[in-house]
């Protein structure tokens, strides 16, 4: 069976060997919108899932080859993977079957046959929550370019490397980061940066930034210094 796909909004995954539920589904989704890429075997979902994340996965349990339960025990230990909301479609109704799917880390269950309707009330319900999760974790995560802090977790990361600031050097780089290319003066960056490991003066914040952007290695020229005002990060 060849992969099919629509437009738009969010990118789901469809994964069922009977063609006309497969069309079923698809259709019912993408008439919401969204993308819709269609597999008929565990091996090719898991080869989709990492060619391509999508945002949701909708996975019947009886699949030749790998099924699904095992496609989801797979995609759930993968880090890159295990935070795809999956929803289990499949005619295994049983109690113990659907405490087995849920166990393997399916996030819904639901079985044939099955109301279009309450499938994508059940699709909708999953994407919202992963979107509220999603801006809640860009609303506490600075990120520019491939320098990305962490305010929550005190973690700054660049280019997946991370690396160890004091807490005055993590308050300085977090200040300048919040709003790129706005200059700030040394008094200012004082009173936004009062570091517990030592005293903040204006002078010892030149002595910060010095030390920040060796830290940053190249990444470092992005602090700017701006004459007779103080610096600033490049926007």
């Amino acid at each position: 069976m060849s992969i099919n796909e629509s437009t738009t909004h969010h990118k789901i995954l469809v994964v069922d060997d009977e063609e006309d539920l497969l069309e079923l589904v698809r259709y019912t989704l993408a008439k919401e919108g969204h993308s819709i890429t269609c597999v008929d075997t565990g091996e090719k979902a898991v080869d989709s899932v990492q060619r391509k994340l999508p945002d949701l996965i909708v996975l019947d349990l009886m699949l030749p080859g790998i099924d699904g339960l095992e496609v989801c025990r797979r995609l759930k230990r993968d880090s890159k993977t295990r935070h795809v909301p999956i929803i289990m479609l499949t005619a295994k109704s049983e109690e113990r079957d659907v405490i087995t799917g849920l166990d393997g880390g399916a996030d819904d269950y639901i079985t044939k046959p099955f109301s279009p309707r309450v499938l994508l009330a059940r699709v909708k319900s999953l994407l919202r929550r992963k979107d509220v999760e999603i801006r809640s974790q860009q609303e506490t995560t600075i990120q520019v370019r491939d320098l990305i802090i962490h305010p929550g977790r005190h973690e700054v990361t660049l280019q997946g490397n991370q690396l160890k600031l004091t807490y005055t050097e993590f308050a300085l780089l977090q200040f300048l980061t919040k709003r790129p290319g706005w200059a700030y003066t040394r008094s200012q960056i004082v009173d936004a940066v009062k570091g517990e490991d030592y005293p903040v003066t204006e002078r010892s914040v030149d002595v910060q930034v010095a030390g920040l952007r060796k830290k940053l290695g190249v990444f470092g020229s992005n602090i700017e210094t701006v004459r007779g005002v103080g610096y600033r990060f490049r926007a």
